[in-house]
């Protein structure tokens, strides 16, 4: 047997360890709620070609997503199983082969599912934002720049982890991960506004109006967000200041953690269809019955059917902003 000294750094190691139990537990969770939001979306709508249309490009979203995420996770599980096994008699030792990752072809894969995984979740939160926002013009050009200039580092980041270099010393990496954070926490402030403009609008337009669904959208909104970016936010601190065992940490279970954050919208917005389909199916009778009063406009002021044409004339805002809330909630899933 061939004799070797390997390197010594225990934290090292026991970060990857428990990295990659974390990223199993988030992985289970993960299944768990992929299989929660497909049984879920697989059910015939009663209502809304719209809501049918969503649920199958949602279903192959959810598929997609899912596949990336099993190859990664099998991936890293599989090396970590080569670095105290199979390879364990390797020059360095564990530690080499958790700093020298990207000389394994399987780690590629793994970084590869990765990232086009964590693009394709992005490419969902711009289209849920530019749906919001009516597409305004300021909002994409802004959105849609940010998202090109995170292609581009993601690109840059695959090319040279298929040079073998070390993963901590690849800084597109970092660019990536810094510019996914402005990115999701431009997200989230454009998509709180504009819900919270549009709750504003259904007040003034609705006395007494309730505004818990534009509420626990927002907070949806604001939790998903969060949870994920503390973890990147994190990472993003280990990766700068060279802290390899924080870095590992958190790098084996970023890609769970932002698919369980997009689950969670997809399977709460779901859940909740068929109060916004009794809602916009209650508002609908607002045209017919402007239209009948239309019918009799020489009615003596003081009449029953001058009343209703009064009733009916602001009936017509209150019906337009109310589609804007099914609008809504059927892009947010």
């Amino acid at each position: 047997m061939s004799s070797y000294t390997p390197q010594e750094d225990l934290s090292l190691e026991r970060s990857r360890l428990i990295g990659m139990v974390l990223g199993g537990v988030s992985y289970g969770v993960f299944l768990l709620l992929t299989v929660q939001a497909m049984t879920i979306l697989m059910q015939r709508p009663r209502n809304g070609k719209k809501i049918a249309d969503h649920r199958r490009a949602l279903l192959c979203y959810i598929f997609i997503t899912f596949v990336l995420g099993s190859i990664n996770f099998a991936c890293n599980a599989k090396y970590t199983e080569m670095i105290w096994i199979d390879l364990r008699g390797a020059p360095g030792g564990p530690v080499a082969l958790i700093r020298n990752v990207m000389n394994y072809r399987i780690n590629v894969l793994a970084i590869s599912c990765c990232y086009l995984m964590k693009l394709i979740m992005e490419a969902l939160l711009l289209y849920r934002c530019l749906i919001i926002w009516d597409r305004d013009r300021r909002v994409m050009i802004l959105m849609v720049i940010i998202y090109i200039a995170m292609i581009v580092a993601a690109i840059l980041l695959l090319i040279q982890a298929g040079t073998g270099v070390i993963f901590y010393n690849i800084n597109p990496s970092l660019a990536y991960l810094s510019l996914q954070v402005v990115f999701t926490v431009g997200y989230t402030i454009l998509v709180a506004s504009r819900l919270l403009a549009i709750r504003g609008k259904m007040k003034q337009a609705i006395a007494g109006y309730d505004s818990s669904t534009y509420d626990t959208i927002i907070l949806m909104v604001v939790e998903s967000a969060m949870s994920y970016t503390v973890v990147v936010i994190i990472f993003i601190v280990g990766f700068a200041l060279h802290s390899d065992s924080i870095s590992t940490l958190c790098f084996l279970s970023l890609n769970e953690f932002q698919g369980i954050s997009q689950l969670f919208i997809i399977i709460r917005v779901a859940q909740g269809r068929a109060v916004t389909q009794q809602w916009s199916n209650r508002v609908t009778t607002a045209p017919t019955a402007l239209a009948l009063a239309r019918t009799v406009p020489d009615a003596p002021e003081g009449t029953n059917v001058a009343r209703v044409a009064r009733l009916e004339q602001g009936s017509v805002k209150l019906y337009s902003v109310s589609a804007k809330v099914a609008e809504v909630e059927v892009c947010m899933a």
